[in-house]
């Protein structure tokens, strides 16, 4: 998918969040949603303005549901720009979902949060997930990794070391060696 341009990778059904927060700082949260919301399929039988103006109904409804689960609902008129950085990753992630996607890429979703925060990301990986959404994270807080994957691979200076399920990975040798330092 590399070489697909991001509206390629949208339509088939592919959305990310990115290691280094990309919010529009200078929109609502709100308006963040409804921009990562706004499909070609849903431009071409609406238009812009009409949109942006009147709204449908269950694009709205769509958009509140993100709110409660991201935990922004008293935050949508805020601008993102303003926002913690918890907050901020919490918008990345409901952005993402706003595209309904198939697949969610998430990149270092815990990273710069506290334990607290993870805590509650991990709820939502897991919620995700019980929704029977794929997801692919890249991660290394490994507390948050260990509790949502059914399958874990490791990389050690781009190479993969070894693939399975969390228990085989922590027992890996290879895997505690890269990582925890002494000997195979």
């Amino acid at each position: 998918i590399g070489g697909l341009p991001p509206h390629k990778r949208l339509q088939a059904g592919i959305a990310r969040t990115f290691q280094n927060i990309r919010l529009f700082g200078q929109l609502s949260v709100w308006q963040n949603l409804w921009v990562a919301q706004n499909s070609p399929e849903e431009r071409a039988s609406r238009g812009f303005l009409s949109r942006w103006l009147g709204g449908q109904s269950a694009a709205r409804a769509e958009i509140e549901q993100l709110l409660e689960f991201s935990g922004l609902h008293l935050k949508q008129n805020e601008l993102a720009g303003n926002l913690a950085f918890g907050e901020q990753r919490r918008l990345e992630l409901a952005r993402a979902l706003a595209a309904k996607p198939k697949l969610l890429l998430l990149d270092e979703p815990a990273a710069g949060m506290n334990s607290e925060e993870i805590g509650q990301l991990r709820g939502r990986i897991l919620s995700l997930r019980e929704r029977g959404m794929t997801i692919l994270l890249i991660e290394h807080v490994m507390e948050l990794v260990m509790g949502v994957a059914d399958r874990i691979a490791v990389l050690n200076f781009g190479q993969k070391i070894a693939e399975g399920p969390p228990a085989e990975i922590q027992a890996d040798p290879l895997v505690r060696t890269a990582y925890l330092g002494g000997e195979a």
